[in-house]
């Protein structure tokens, strides 16, 4: 029932020209050449399979109630300045032969402006984590003398030893600028804390950004930060941050240095430094595909030095299945985690991992976190994905090798930053035709198999492809048209 709901609420908000990937001022033969296209891909006919055959129907049935609209030239005018919600009104016969669809589009341009005005005020884009760690120490290690005087010894005690849970609202206050609201609770055997933080961050340009962060908490007392982030070369990144406690025991002053270089298609190389009381130098490599993720660490630093290595292999389901597995060993002593992560819901991850360390002993942590819904539309592009790239391979076309889109900019490290990007490889492959692709002047949150990853934030789209046996790269902002591929987008043989 909630996921009929959500698709229900997903279908009303769709737009109808990023729905065909068309200009507003699209033609009838533009639009009739999108919606043959579209047609070709998402028809039910193709699946054998009952739930993508259905939802092959809802989408092939989205794409011709859009078509039908845009393609009058009355409905068009309707729904351009009142959307969906102005097609159902009763009378518009009567109004559509008064006023003139020049005169419906103008007004319908200011509307949007004040439109947009106000959703500037309203959109936000929550988050939020729930951990709990289960102490199982005696299920391994029990002393059964001791058990055997005990009224019920048998049984071996497990406890819940500590709990976290955050939360964070962001809201933008302009094109660009942004603040963010965020606080945690936590408790460990008994004692307990939390923390509220105000961040206000400014994109200074598309290669970087900076932002000024204020916190408060009932363990260390106020914080102050400063942090900036900056694209020194398409491959590098850059990121600086100096911050001051005010603590009991007084000032606390911080600062970290941390640089990123791509290596290749799929491995960051990461070296980071760190002054304040956990002062430290750390190296770590990073290779994430499509099936598995791989980071092997090496931190020197006071109090704890370590050695990490950890990989997760991810399972190709609509349930987004992972397994992971880590070893750490350092001054600390020795810990080994195994565990899995699964979608329990539409937009909900539950994760359980084992914790074996020496001498920490066993502990159990359960982690929930909510995530975004991803379209269902991408699995109905698989079979149609094949065939276009075995037909751009046979000419040496158009191959888009990788395609993110989302908020490129990260604080720490690329975990944190793939969390607000999405990959729409597939997406974009299906929509290559005759070895160009072609996006017009709209939101890309819009196109099939797309959403939106960052609600409220500047997106763009990086695209890696291959045209004639050449590696390309291109970014591009959410609302600019792309036109691909182009001689300017040619990747040097010295980068």
């Amino acid at each position: 029932m909630a996921a009929s709901l959500d698709d229900d609420l997903e279908l009303n908000n769709q737009d109808y020209y990023s729905l065909l990937n068309v200009r507003k001022e699209a033609t009838l033969e533009e639009l009739k050449a999108s919606y043959r296209r579209l047609c070709m891909l998402y028809h039910p006919d193709k699946h054998r399979d009952p739930e993508l055959k259905r939802q092959a129907e809802q989408l092939f049935n989205q794409v011709h109630q859009a078509y039908e609209v845009l393609s009058d030239a009355h409905s068009r005018a309707i729904y351009d300045l009142f959307g969906k919600k102005g097609l159902e009104v009763e009378g518009w016969e009567v109004v559509e032969r008064k006023r003139t669809p020049a005169e419906i589009r103008e007004e319908y341009e200011r509307l949007q402006r004040e439109r947009e005005e106000r959703r500037l005020q309203q959109r936000t884009n929550p988050k939020g984590t729930i951990s709990v760690g289960v102490d199982a120490t005696d299920l391994f290690d029990r002393y059964d003398e001791d058990f055997e005087e005990l009224p019920g010894g048998g049984f071996p005690h497990i406890e819940i030893n500590k709990m976290h849970i955050s939360q964070s609202i962001e809201a933008p206050l302009t094109n660009s600028d942004t603040a963010v609201l965020s606080g945690s609770l936590s408790t460990h055997n008994g004692n307990g804390g939390g923390n509220i933080n105000m961040t206000v961050r400014r994109v200074t340009s598309a290669k970087g950004w900076g932002e000024v962060e204020l916190g408060a908490g009932d363990i260390l007392g106020p914080l102050i930060g400063f942090k900036v982030f900056r694209n020194v070369t398409p491959r590098c990144f850059l990121t600086a941050q100096c911050g001051l406690q005010f603590s009991p025991r007084g000032l606390r002053p911080s600062c970290s240095l941390m640089t990123a270089r791509h290596l290749d298609q799929n491995t960051m190389g990461y070296l980071q430094w760190r002054w304040g009381p956990n002062s430290a130098m750390t190296t770590s490599l990073v290779r994430d595909t499509k099936s598995s993720h791989f980071t092997l660490a090496l931190q020197l630093g006071v109090p704890h030095s370590y050695l990490m290595m950890s990989y997760q292999y991810k399972f190709q389901d609509e349930d987004q299945t992972k397994v992971k597995g880590s070893v750490k060993t350092g001054w600390f002593g020795t810990v080994v985690e195994y565990g899995a992560e699964r979608k329990i819901s539409r937009h909900s991850v539950l994760s359980a991992t084992v914790s074996i360390g020496v001498p920490q002993g066993v502990t159990l942590k359960i982690k929930y976190w909510p995530t975004q819904n991803i379209s269902h539309s991408v699995l109905l592009m698989q079979e149609s994905v094949r065939r276009v790239i075995e037909a751009e391979e046979s000419k040496m076309g158009l191959i888009i090798l990788n395609a993110w889109y989302g908020k490129f900019v990260s604080d720490t490290s690329q975990k944190q930053e793939k969390a607000k990007v999405i990959d729409v490889t597939v997406p974009l492959q299906c929509l290559v035709k005759d070895s160009k692709l072609i996006l017009t002047e709209a939101s890309k949150a819009g196109l099939p198999g797309f959403y939106d990853p960052c609600v409220g934030e500047e997106k763009s789209l990086k695209l890696l492809y291959q045209f004639r046996g050449v590696m390309h790269q291109v970014i591009s902002t959410d609302t600019e048209p792309l036109r691909i591929p182009k001689q300017s987008h040619r990747i040097q043989a010295e980068s």
